[in-house]
């Protein structure tokens, strides 16, 4: 198939690329001249293990063509995605501006019948909106049909989770569409889950809530384990056993972040409450993650003393996971912030991550040389191994403080380090 990709971001490009594995013709179209020019030359503007392989291996192919010419592209493929991003309006909601600019520009050029396919994270009632907004700006009367078909990427794990997908969502109520659609997904061997687009909608968004959620409950109970002196990583595991309630997402930590889990817990709030519906539960969710950072500077306090201003602290990740430059409501970032409010001196390390913040180092030893803790806040692999005994001569003081409960408790206190985790006992 002719497929058109416009939107040529993290969940576009992924798609995309794909969609070339799968053996289908692909468009990228972008708004962005210097994203574009970028891309033709075979260089990924984000980071996401294998994807710069695969563009390089698709563009030399043909396979993959990237344009800025929106009327032909829209006039010479067959399929259009939709992916653009929604950021988050001031009330929560999800901002539908760049939807809606695609859509005009859909309906100004649509030459003759195609399936267009919102792929862009969107709330209830969007696709019925697209085509609302497609149909105004036609100048003649030519069908179409408009499909839900959500992405259920995760950041660092993209291209695994697109090539063997949990399920593959597909919201319309065309049986032509529909037979299009499976055709597109004929090579996935997966569950496909065929419903009306209001349902695949918000499949998206209860999918991506019910995950935070069970982040937030175990980050919450791992404040009870720790004042109880227990385990959590015991108590995670014990519970994770149970298949129904599965291990995934029950570490606890400092929080989520990203660029899907903040803002779309808020839109399906923000959805709840103009129906007359309020979700306390997520609202729970959203002030527990907004907590937990504050939370982990307590521990840094009761153990350096409440004033941290002559105090120097190395803070190992920047991003909001490992295997990502996404630092988009990063948990790390929060924390930096909090800790300069508190006049501490900030030392940072990243290896991936160079985002200019103050007194970024490019080494990890030029980081805690000369610092009283260091804390941990992204669960990357480089942190794992480290020469520990190394980095305590650097050191000022010998404090750890582990975010991600990542590290071997006994090892590094045998060290004669001073480790705190959360709710790592």
């Amino acid at each position: 198939m002719k497929i058109l990709i416009i939107g040529t971001g993290y969940v576009g490009t992924t798609t995309g690329l794909i969609f070339c594995e799968m053996g289908h013709k692909v468009t990228g179209l972008d708004l962005d001249e210097q994203k574009i020019q970028a891309l033709r030359a075979g260089n990924l503007y984000f980071y996401e293990p294998g994807l710069e392989e695969l563009l390089t291996k698709h563009i030399q192919t043909n396979q993959l063509t990237f344009t800025i010419d929106t009327e032909k592209a829209i006039k010479d493929n067959d399929l259009i995605f939709i992916c653009v991003g929604t950021p988050q309006a001031p009330d929560g909601s999800a901002d539908l501006t760049f939807v809606k600019n695609v859509a005009k520009s859909i309906g100004q050029h649509l030459n003759e019948y195609k399936v267009i396919v919102t792929k862009s994270t969107v709330p209830v009632g969007t696709a019925k909106l697209v085509t609302s907004v497609i149909q105004e700006n036609q100048t003649s009367p030519i069908p179409f049909d408009v499909v839900s078909n959500p992405e259920f990427l995760r950041e660092g794990s993209a291209l695994e989770d697109a090539l063997h997908p949990d399920r593959i969502v597909i919201g319309t109520t065309s049986e032509t569409a529909r037979t299009i659609m499976r055709e597109l997904y004929k090579d996935f061997h997966c569950p496909i889950v065929e419903t009306h687009p209001k349902a695949s909608e918000m499949i998206k968004y209860a999918a991506n809530s019910f995950l935070a959620l069970k982040i937030s409950y175990i980050n919450e109970l791992a404040r009870v384990c720790d004042n109880l002196v227990i385990n959590v990583k015991d108590v995670s595991n014990g519970i994770g056993l149970d298949h129904r309630i599965n291990p995934h997402f029950l570490n606890a930590g400092m929080g989520y972040g990203g660029s899907c889990f903040p803002k779309d817990v808020k839109a399906l709030i923000q959805t709840a409450k103009e129906q007359g519906n309020p979700l306390s539960i997520l609202e729970a969710v959203v002030k527990v993650n907004a907590e937990q950072p504050i939370y982990f500077i307590e521990k840094i306090k009761q153990s350096l003393g409440s004033d941290l201003k002559n105090k120097t602290i190395a803070v190992l990740g920047l991003s909001f996971k490992a295997n990502t430059d996404d630092t988009r409501e990063s948990p790390s970032l929060i924390l930096i912030d909090k800790l300069l409010e508190e006049q501490a001196t900030i030392k940072t390390h990243d290896p991936i991550v160079k985002m200019g913040v103050p007194h970024q180092f490019l080494t990890i030893e030029e980081t805690v040389a000369g610092a009283d803790a260091l804390v941990i806040c992204t669960d990357w692999d480089d942190y794992k191994n480290l020469n520990w005994q190394g980095l305590k001569t650097l050191m000022k003081q010998p404090y750890i403080f582990d975010g991600r409960n990542m590290l071997d408790k006994e090892k590094v206190e045998k060290l004669g380090f001073y480790y705190f985790g959360m709710a790592n006992h």
